[in-house]
């Protein structure tokens, strides 16, 4: 996203007047979810700034800090003190979605659910095929992972030791060898805001508040 990032971390970029992160959290909001761990690390101080603990957006916010980036596992891993024992929702703040959240369910057997989508014109490739409600590697149908996913803890249990960078796709490949991953097809709106040509096509589109 640079140049627009240079000096402004991506979740306090704007669609139509709100940060992006703003529309994560009426997201999150639309489905009662009002308990928020944001990790930050780019900038982060100005996330801090402008959300502060969350009581102006009728949400209670608590940061984990990451002093280097960990990507996603890693942040998550991370936070996991933070986040308890129950299954809990995964947002990326650089997508817009209207999903809903409060609908996501872990089925049985399944450490982590995730939200599939048709494959951007960036991803055209996909990330994963469905069979059932069950992810696998990809094959002859495949489907993009949209950002949004709904995961036990015990998803993360063999990597607790980590304090370094992870990527998710590791975790998802060993959950698809356990058959523990499974997913549904979203055929709604879903826009990933990763460049300044995106940013401009929904800012374009009086149909996004």
């Amino acid at each position: 996203m640079m140049p627009l990032t240079k000096d402004t971390p991506k979740p306090l970029i704007k669609v139509h007047d709100k940060t992006l992160i703003e529309h994560s959290i009426d997201t999150l909001k639309n489905a009662g979810i009002t308990d928020v761990i944001i990790n930050i690390a780019y900038l982060g101080e100005q996330i801090q700034a402008y959300l502060g603990n969350g009581t102006k957006f009728g949400i209670n916010i608590k940061y984990s800090i990451e002093q280097n980036a960990l990507e996603t596992a890693g942040g998550i891993i991370q936070a996991l003190p933070l986040l308890g024992n129950a299954p809990f929702i995964v947002i990326n703040s650089d997508i817009l979605c209207d999903y809903d959240l409060s609908t996501l369910a872990l089925p049985d057997n399944s450490l982590a659910h995730l939200l599939l989508i048709d494959n951007p014109e960036h991803n055209l490739n996909g990330d994963f095929s469905l069979t059932g409600n069950k992810i696998t590697l990809p094959n002859t149908q495949t489907y993009t992972f949209s950002g949004v996913g709904f995961y036990h803890p015990d998803f993360f249990q063999s990597h607790l030791h980590n304090d370094g960078k992870l990527p998710l796709s590791a975790l998802f490949k060993e959950a698809i060898n356990n058959r523990q991953l499974t997913g549904e097809y979203y055929l709604g709106y879903w826009q990933d805001i990763g460049t300044p040509e995106r940013l401009e096509s929904v800012n374009n589109n009086p149909k996004i508040s």
